[in-house]
């Protein structure tokens, strides 16, 4: 598994509770253009359409061999999940409160693109500053086993 681009931020502004592998439909220039590692998923969302989800304001460079001439690096790629993950992600965002959030562009073992999701809440600043007193109280402790 070659991951080609994270969303660092994800972790820190949502608290994440379930996690989904979506398939993502690319053309062959997008495909190329991903395996140099061109490809940014930071500030981007998965949207609700018609019945499919969307990924919106991903950013793939243009494969520099490419020959498109109309090609748009910010355009919004459908993502492929069965009906039983397209019915539970639906349901937890009518809900109320959750969104659902891509976390990492990587290609499988099998060499297709995917996209790892996740359905969050967001988080309030309070439970930021915690989530930052925690991660530095975890970095003391283990300094300190380690020292000791």
């Amino acid at each position: 598994m070659k991951i080609i681009a994270a969303n660092n931020r994800a972790n820190y502004n949502f608290t994440i509770s379930n996690k989904i592998e979506a398939g993502i439909v690319l053309t062959g220039s997008e495909v190329k253009s991903l395996r140099i590692n061109t490809g940014s998923i930071r500030g981007s969302y998965i949207i609700e359409q018609n019945g499919e989800l969307w990924l919106s304001n991903s950013f793939i460079k243009k494969y520099q061999n490419s020959t498109d001439n109309n090609y748009d690096p910010s355009r919004n790629r459908k993502l492929l999940v069965t009906k039983k993950e397209f019915d539970k992600i639906s349901g937890s965002i009518k809900q109320g409160g959750y969104t659902i959030i891509p976390l990492s562009l990587y290609f499988s073992d099998k060499g297709f693109a995917k996209l790892s999701c996740g359905i969050a809440k967001g988080k309030k600043k309070i439970d930021k500053r915690e989530s930052i007193k925690q991660r530095d109280w975890n970095i003391k402790k283990q300094r300190l086993l380690k020292n000791n």
